[in-house]
């Protein structure tokens, strides 16, 4: 299934963006072969989800290296401006790691590591098709060939990925195959990322959905509506317990409670196995203002505090099965990835 859009590409010799701050209301391609402005687009969310954070942060080693050679830069400044593209979410395990990866081939001149960044994208698009395969038949062999009512959180799909997405790629999946009755899609504060992206990502895919905010989904959960429900990752801990988007943890327990599945579906380079759990993952906290403020609008009291995670952890006995692109997990207490 084609999206007919791509969230990033490497085209003559910049990077392009698609801007995902401006979803719905317009579609804006920026190009960028500065790093500044470019780690400013990935901490506005200009470009997001971690597979997508993965290819940003793999085609940003060639954009450092070509920056380098413009600007008569050091050895020592390259590996420090690498070192603040890695760090420019740090939540987000794959953008870490692709920067990693990639800068191995440094010695190996430019056109190795502008190589070696497009085979990670193809890799990641390849990826995207696995998983959904995968979390697909892991859903109908448990629920049955039948049309599914589907949750989700955030945003999984294409605008996540260079391919089809992680957790909406298998909503994707589910829907070429007939067995998808509708999606509802939490709004998912604060940046509406489920309201702005997954819904216009529907929309595009002629998949029938619904919005709901995310206080509802618990309700829509319990009171029967929903089969199972399908979030992604941006960092998985060798346990299995799971970093996603703030909002992820309430699904979970309610999909617990009310004993319908709860999926994970996430790239291997998403499970960090260098830490045990996910009492180990850095929070990212975000500014009061998106809480506060409206376009630019004072919304709450002049001085309120705010309590603005990013994201939160949800414990891998919470978790049906983790989804990638080699295989499900379903993890048992005392097992690890």
């Amino acid at each position: 299934m084609s999206s007919g859009f791509e969230a990033i590409v490497w085209k003559e010799n910049r990077i392009v963006l698609l801007d995902q701050t401006q979803i719905p209301i317009s579609e804006t391609y920026i190009s960028y072969d500065e790093l500044a402005p470019y780690i400013d687009a990935i901490q506005r969310l200009v470009v997001r989800g971690a597979p997508a954070l993965g290819v940003a942060g793999a085609y940003g080693v060639v954009l450092v290296i070509d920056e380098a050679a413009r600007k008569g830069h050091s050895a020592q400044e390259l590996e420090h401006n690498l070192d603040l593209l890695r760090d420019a979410r740090p939540t987000a395990v794959n953008l870490a790691w692709a920067v990693e990866k990639i800068r191995k081939h440094l010695p190996e001149g430019r056109d190795a590591v502008l190589a070696a960044a497009h085979q990670l994208a193809s890799e990641d698009k390849q990826s995207s098709t696995d998983m959904g395969n995968i979390g697909a038949d892991w859903l109908i062999n448990k629920l049955g060939s039948k049309p599914m009512t589907l949750l989700t959180h955030c945003n999984t799909g294409s605008l996540a990925t260079t391919g089809t997405g992680t957790a909406l790629g298998v909503i994707k999946e589910m829907h070429k195959r007939g067995f998808v009755n509708e999606v509802y899609a939490d709004e998912t504060r604060p940046l509406l990322q489920g309201s702005r992206l997954t819904a216009w990502e529907l929309m595009k895919s002629e998949i029938p959905y619904r919005i709901e905010p995310d206080g509802a989904a618990a309700m829509a959960i319990l009171s029967g509506r929903i089969d199972a429900a399908l979030i992604g990752a941006d960092r998985i801990a060798k346990n299995g317990d799971s970093a996603n988007k703030i909002g992820s943890l309430s699904v979970a327990l309610a999909c617990h409670a009310a004993g319908i599945p709860f999926l994970v579906v996430a790239p291997e380079s998403t499970v960090d196995r260098s830490i045990k759990t996910g009492s180990e993952i850095h929070i990212e906290i975000r500014g009061d203002e998106e809480l506060t403020h409206f376009k630019g609008i004072q919304v709450a009291p002049i001085g309120a505090k705010t309590f603005n995670p990013a994201f939160d952890v949800t414990p891998a006995k919470y978790i049906s099965a983790v989804i990638t692109e080699k295989q499900s997990y379903e993890i048992a207490e005392g097992q690890t990835l």
